[in-house]
């Protein structure tokens, strides 16, 4: 399946923006600052982003995802310095900082719609 590269870089620089501050600060908060860098979070967002999406033309299904998964994980270990175990928990609590903004960006959001429309 062929890759649109527009689409490819829109999506490597959104999920920098997006991903690679919630990684960094899931890093920072289990290897410290020395070894989670800011840029290194950004790196980890657009390699993973990049590769996730080749690998995801290539391969399709729970094998895609499996790899995928891997890769992540992979690239958290090396940019961070650290173990398999340490990759995993960083991965976790990325995911759950990334729910948590969420739920508070939908209710700041819906607040802000409610004040806005106040018959609802």
């Amino acid at each position: 399946m062929p890759i649109n590269l527009d689409a490819l870089l829109i999506h490597v620089v959104i999920n920098a923006i997006i991903l690679g501050p919630v990684l960094w600060l899931s890093g920072r908060a289990l290897v410290g600052k020395e070894k989670a860098k800011f840029t290194d979070g950004l790196w980890i967002a657009a390699l993973g982003t990049v590769i996730g999406t080749v690998l995801g033309s290539m391969f399709s299904g729970i094998i895609a995802a499996a790899i995928i998964l891997v890769v992540w994980l992979g690239l958290i270990k090396h940019f961070f310095d650290c173990g398999w175990g340490k990759a995993i928990l960083i991965a976790l609590i990325a995911v759950a900082i990334f729910i948590a903004i969420g739920i508070i960006l939908g209710l700041i959001g819906f607040l802000v719609f409610k004040e806005l429309l106040p018959s609802l």
